[in-house]
């Protein structure tokens, strides 16, 4: 058994769609980054590459690759978990928190968990998704940006 824990922000900027757990959520601002800066499967890929000693997102998707800009988180995602499944490990769970002050993820979380099993393959009992605030404190608080963290156990 292997533990991976995974941490992503991105900054919130105009004229963007904000991206999380694969579902287009309105909102007037979007996140800014290279693909589509989807800080919950960022998250959660980095946690996953981590249990399983395979480096981190940066490693096998730079922003530096033009193949990546604007790329689908969720696809990256799949990619991951093949990588995962072809070193001889399976997933044994998902557990992943979303920090934002706004918009309100509650009710998006349960198309978010169907999204990242699909891509996974992985029953959704498998996967846990939270949202929190930070009470107006910090750059999240502020609206600034949204983080996610993300920790996983492979076997």
């Amino acid at each position: 058994m292997r533990i991976g824990m995974g941490y992503d922000v991105h900054k919130l900027g105009r004229e963007r769609k904000l991206i999380i757990g694969g579902i287009e959520i309105p909102y007037n601002k979007g996140l800014l980054g290279h693909s589509d800066a989807d800080v919950l499967i960022h998250a959660i890929m980095d946690s996953l590459l981590g249990a399983a000693a395979l480096g981190d997102i940066g490693k096998h998707f730079p922003d530096t690759n033009p193949e990546y800009k604007g790329a689908s988180s969720i696809h990256l995602l799949e990619i991951v978990g093949s990588l995962i499944y072809d070193k001889g490990f399976s997933i044994g769970n998902i557990d992943a928190t979303i920090i934002a002050e706004q918009p309100k993820m509650a009710p998006f979380i349960g198309k978010m968990v169907k999204n990242i099993s699909k891509a996974l393959n992985i029953s959704k009992d498998r996967i846990n998704i939270k949202a929190t605030t930070e009470e107006g404190l910090g750059f999240t608080g502020r609206g600034e940006g949204i983080a996610a963290q993300s920790i996983c156990v492979i076997e």
